[in-house]
């Protein structure tokens, strides 16, 4: 059973997919700090200070706090603003992996376009090739 697992997890596939969960994971780390560090501040500074994080409804009356970390000490609240935040990061990923297999597919495209070089004839074609160049001079 130990041999099965041990074939089944050098498969292949299986070791593509782990490499890319791990790669996966560090780009949304990536885009999470584009997000969080470039775009959402430029955002806020456009709408006069706008932070979509510590947006939030508190859900019973006794949240009465003015940041999303001391309302969830005081209560249950609705976190909108956390959510735009995340779904701002879920566009942003797809929109840059829609790119990333558009330029992928476009180079399979070129290369697949690309004519290929006509073989090379065998030894017997270039001899026979040869023979007939010397009949037709004779």
């Amino acid at each position: 059973m130990l041999k099965e697992f041990r074939e089944f997890a050098m498969k292949g596939n299986v070791v593509d997919l782990a490499v890319a969960v791990i790669i996966g994971a560090a780009f949304g780390a990536i885009v999470t700090s584009l997000v969080n560090d470039i775009i959402m501040p430029i955002v806020g500074s456009v709408t006069g200070g706008l932070d979509f994080s510590n947006y939030f409804i508190g859900l019973s009356k006794t949240v009465t706090a003015t940041n999303l970390a001391d309302a969830k000490k005081q209560g249950a609240v609705l976190a909108w603003g956390n959510f735009v935040t995340l779904t701002l990061n879920f566009l942003i990923i797809a929109f840059v992996l829609f790119l990333v297999i558009r330029a992928i597919s476009m180079l399979k495209r070129k290369e697949a376009a690309a004519p290929a070089a006509p073989p090379k004839p065998s030894r017997e074609e270039e001899l026979l090739t040869e023979i007939r160049d010397l009949l037709k001079k004779a």
